[in-house]
């Protein structure tokens, strides 16, 4: 196989074991507080909204020491023991107690950091400057596969169920158990890329530095590992101050809140409105099929924009805010306010139109596409811009976006809709706005390294 088939293998392997993991975890994530409202224990007292917000703020610290975590034992065996602690927050699900619900929340958290910097490390380092927008988009688009699958099992299983028995519970946590499981075990089949596949064309556009990063994707520690773990950490602290990532943090704590919004918080909202018929609970499901074929599209088609589009990644991202603000649009009239905070019952409260399942769908397949919009770009942009350091990159990109999810979960538990959603059309302006800057500089960057070199 030539060393640019093997990148690319590389980047499917990726995506296809990120697509078995988050089949399993985003549907828990998406079902969970209506799972946890139909318990019939009296023993249990935790929150879904409460245990995503421990989830991202554990999260949101454990990316200042995820580096440390990839640059000592290699990012393939750090995605591997990531994926165990997800499958043991999700087997948690079987026989819930309030005190593993929360322990397990920790554990995930601290996961997910040294996930999803591994998973950028490897990204970057089986990408060129001109295939990073494509293996961007085709690892979006085979990630969010799980939205699709995952949500199309919840429809078939709750499919007219009002209540959610024990029973109904512990079939459909066995079973993304096991899925999860199986995206845990295809990281092992992900080959060292050849040096020569990545660093051909970067090497031209980029100045001539020896990456540190390659030696330990490899997985070989170098002489010291508590050097190779200090270097990767104060690499995190001295990017995150650096004007490319302040630039990009609004955005990125953007899709931090939105990610909230849509993986938790919609579907609880859906699954709420008695208005939907006996069929609500079901409706979780095809709303989030709805949210992955959003974000399948999204993935596919700016992928191959990204390497064919002139105007750069500006117009995507433009794209994906005006997506996202007729989304929250149709949401404000279409979803009663107190959704989000209805028991189990639902809510009887009316909207400000007759409740649509058509509209609420179609809301989460823009929420969906919004998404992708924005997510595949800025991994474009911050594996393009931070090559030589990517993993201290997506650490911090990973710090700032959870920490976002983290008080977006908090504040869940506490405000009605239409405050949620105002929220998120400022931040997601502001983030917009901070992006075309951070696009400008680079593309003045690539302008005058090509006038350089004339």
């Amino acid at each position: 196989m030539s060393p640019e088939g093997k990148t690319l293998l590389n980047i499917i392997i990726l995506g296809f074991g990120f697509m078995f993991m988050f089949t399993a975890f985003q549907t828990c994530g998406n079902i969970e507080q209506t799972v946890i409202k139909s318990f019939n224990s009296s023993e249990f007292h935790g929150s879904g909204y409460t245990s995503m917000s421990i989830i991202y703020g554990v999260f949101s610290a454990s990316n200042l020491i995820a580096p440390s975590v990839v640059a000592v034992i290699g990012p393939q065996l750090s995605m591997f023991f990531s994926g165990l602690l997800y499958s043991g927050y999700i087997a948690m699900f079987i026989y819930p107690y309030t005190w593993s619900f929360y322990t397990a929340s920790v554990f995930v958290g601290i996961g997910a950091a040294v996930l999803w910097t591994a998973q950028g490390n490897v990204l970057a380092i089986n990408s060129t400057d001109s295939t990073i927008g494509r293996n961007s988009g085709i690892f979006w688009a085979l990630l969010q596969f799980s939205l699709f699958f995952g949500n199309l099992y919840i429809y078939f299983a709750w499919h007219g169920h009002v209540h959610i028995t024990d029973k109904d519970r512990q079939t459909v946590f066995i079973s993304l158990t096991v899925i999860s499981l199986v995206g845990c075990f295809l990281f092992f089949l992900i080959r060292k890329p050849d040096p020569e596949a990545t660093r051909s064309e970067s090497s031209e556009a980029l100045p001539q530095t020896e990456s540190s990063e390659s030696a330990s994707v490899a997985g070989s520690p170098g002489p010291s590992l508590c050097s190779q773990a200090l270097d990767a950490f104060f690499k995190a602290c001295k990017l995150l101050v650096t004007k490319e990532m302040l630039l990009l943090s609004i955005s990125i704590a953007y899709t931090g809140l939105e990610l909230t919004f849509y993986s938790g918080v919609y579907g609880t909202c859906i699954g709420a409105m008695t208005r939907f018929g006996q069929d609500a609970k079901s409706l979780i499901g095809v709303s989030g099929i709805f949210i992955g074929i959003g974000e399948i599209l999204g993935g596919g088609v700016f992928g191959m924009l990204n390497k064919c589009n002139r105007f750069g990644r500006n117009p995507v991202v433009l794209l994906g805010l005006i997506t996202h603000f007729v989304a929250f649009y149709l949401i404000f009239l279409n979803i009663a306010s107190d959704a989000p905070l209805a028991p189990e019952e639902g809510t009887d409260l009316q909207a400000f139109i007759t409740p649509s399942i058509s509209v609420a769908l179609l809301c989460s397949f823009l929420l969906g596409l919004g998404d992708s919009c924005f997510n595949t770009q800025l991994l474009s942009i911050i594996g393009f811009m931070f090559r030589e350091e990517s993993a201290p990159a997506f650490a911090v990109f990973k710090f700032i976006q959870s920490i976002m999810a983290a008080l977006a979960f908090g504040y869940s538990n506490y405000l009605l809709l239409h405050w949620q959603l105002l929220i998120l059309v400022l931040v997601g302006f502001l983030g917009s706005l901070s992006f075309f800057v951070a696009e400008w500089v680079v593309e003045s960057r690539r302008r005058d390294s090509d006038y350089d070199s004339i």
